[in-house]
């Protein structure tokens, strides 16, 4: 991609997103661009993006980068576009879940959670729950899939309520977690 007039990567990547059109993720599991390096991009342990070590601080630039982010099967995140894609360094997740719904009850309930980038994630099946640990506090730490390979960190106060909601599977074997759409996901960490 080239440079635009004033030089900045960032910029013109953004100018080429809103182009681009519709408010939703992209298909980018379908582009196959060019790799173009490393521009400096950078997301947080609690969710900041940030481009050259400066946090962004539009957040529709953010949220304009979340709909082209992924996360290939070499386990590296990338800004992707149909004509280039650069490197994004994820210091755990690249979304938080900063609110949760629960619609129902037990094995019957559906989970929602909204992300920090406004994505709207029904976890079922095909977006599980998964339960890891947090070595620095001993606790769990709760992740929910978004899209593709791409997660969000259940945030502290949200994790709260989502252990509350936590039942046995199976009163002889002790196994505890959550239900949600139709699915079980044991609390293992």
């Amino acid at each position: 991609m080239q440079q635009n007039g004033g030089g900045n990567r960032i910029n013109g990547l953004a100018e080429l997103l809103t182009r681009s059109g519709a408010n939703v993720a992209a298909p980018v599991e379908l582009w196959n661009p060019p790799y173009c390096g490393d521009i400096g991009l950078k997301i947080g342990g609690d969710g900041t993006w940030y481009y050259q070590d400066s946090p962004i601080r539009r957040m529709p630039l953010v949220k304009l980068f979340a709909r082209v982010l992924r996360r290939d099967e070499d386990g590296r995140h990338y800004l992707v576009t149909p004509v280039e894609k650069v490197d994004v360094v994820v210091e755990d997740a690249p979304f938080l879940a900063v609110e949760m719904e629960c619609r129902g009850a037990g094995a019957d309930q559906t989970l929602l959670f909204r992300t920090n980038v406004d994505d709207i994630v029904a976890c079922g099946p095909d977006r599980p729950l998964r339960f890891g640990y947090d070595v620095q506090n001993g606790g769990c730490k709760p992740y929910v899939t978004v899209r593709g390979r791409l997660e969000a960190l259940v945030s502290r106060a949200v994790t709260y309520d989502l252990l509350a909601l936590a039942e046995a599977f199976d009163a002889r074997d002790g196994t505890l977690g959550v239900w949600s759409g139709g699915e079980f996901f044991a609390i293992d960490a």
